[in-house]
């Protein structure tokens, strides 16, 4: 089983079509995939439906759970509760915030707006967060990504550290833009462990996590 909800199409900074990247998901084998392009006011009332229909499409054809989403990008984090709330109103399935990387000038708050939001699903490669950062994801249920992506990847090792002290939700994410960023289940776990997992808890970062975000997906879906 191989999940993924951080993915981008060119309908942001990918590459690929949001069917062709979600097809070659299927062939890596991957059971989930969100496509979560990245979103500002400029954007979102144009990218969402375009990826609902890329996802129901691949859905009825091909055997894997096809996500909608959405990644809030270099936005001020105040703005973060009211984006995200609209993204939900146009049908994102996934709400991903854009964390505070060491690899991009993030504005500083980003973290805490995102923890401190019900409608965020996913802080995505968050840096070295604090152990408030990571007590307020474990209480509201907001999952915290180890990257595979190059340069985010450099804060998985201290994400992973703080989340286990507070008990906060971890997942592996590709933020894959280009094609051969798309995981195998041999990377994902090569992921997981390098961050400093143990086998029982790179597991449940790899498949428990993944199956009760998806879980609370379908909740929410039933109750639209």
């Amino acid at each position: 089983m191989l999940y993924d909800f951080h993915t981008h199409s060119f309908l942001s900074d990918g590459v690929l079509l949001p069917i062709e990247l979600i097809r070659r998901a299927v062939h890596n084998g991957y059971t989930a995939i969100a496509v979560t392009d990245h979103i500002s006011v400029s954007n979102l009332a144009s990218v969402i439906p375009a990826l609902i229909a890329d996802c129901e499409l691949a859905e009825r054809y091909w055997e894997i759970r096809a996500l909608p989403g959405v990644e809030l990008t270099h936005v001020p984090p105040e703005v973060i509760p009211e984006l995200a709330g609209e993204a939900r109103r146009r049908g994102a399935r996934l709400v991903v915030v854009h964390g505070e990387t060491l690899a991009e000038p993030v504005c500083p708050g980003t973290n805490l707006a995102a923890v401190r939001c019900p409608e965020v699903d996913i802080l995505a490669h968050p840096g070295p967060i604090t152990a408030e950062i990571a007590e307020l994801a474990a209480r509201h249920g907001i999952f915290l990504e180890l990257s595979a992506h190059v340069g985010h990847c450099l804060g998985n090792g201290a994400v992973a550290q703080a989340a286990l002290r507070a008990g906060a939700p971890l997942l592996v994410n590709s933020d894959a833009h280009l094609p051969d960023e798309v995981l195998t289940e041999e990377y994902a776990q090569r992921v997981a462990l390098g961050a400093g997992l143990s086998p029982d808890e790179a597991e449940a970062a790899l498949v428990a996590n993944p199956q009760a975000l998806l879980e609370r997906v379908a909740l929410r879906a039933a109750s639209d």
